[in-house]
């Protein structure tokens, strides 16, 4: 599988550095666990090239309650015009 396409839910997380997320379903987070070995770099992170739309970035997934989530950054959410709460369809392929 060289790129993953599923819809999902952007989330607000309010810890001491508040960022939007958007939680990878678990089919899609095993993918990547098994993949994780030969990208990872430190604290689990997994870098991926994200699409949203029409728009793409770098970011790396973070670890989080045994799967994954994906940081959506400010200027992806305008650009799309999504806002917590929203569900798009993402694709994600690895990078590494």
């Amino acid at each position: 599988m060289n790129e993953v396409e599923f819809a999902g839910e952007i989330w607000y997380w309010r810890g001491p550095a508040p960022w939007y997320f958007i939680t990878v379903p678990d089919d899609e987070s095993a993918y990547f666990e098994a993949e994780a070995s030969a990208v990872s770099y430190g604290w689990g992170m997994i870098p991926v090239t994200a699409e949203i739309g029409g728009s793409v970035w770098e970011t790396s997934m973070f670890p989080k309650d045994g799967g994954y989530v994906l940081p959506v950054k400010t200027s992806i959410r305008r650009a799309e015009e999504l806002d917590d709460g929203d569900v798009p369809t993402v694709r994600l392929r690895l990078r590494g």
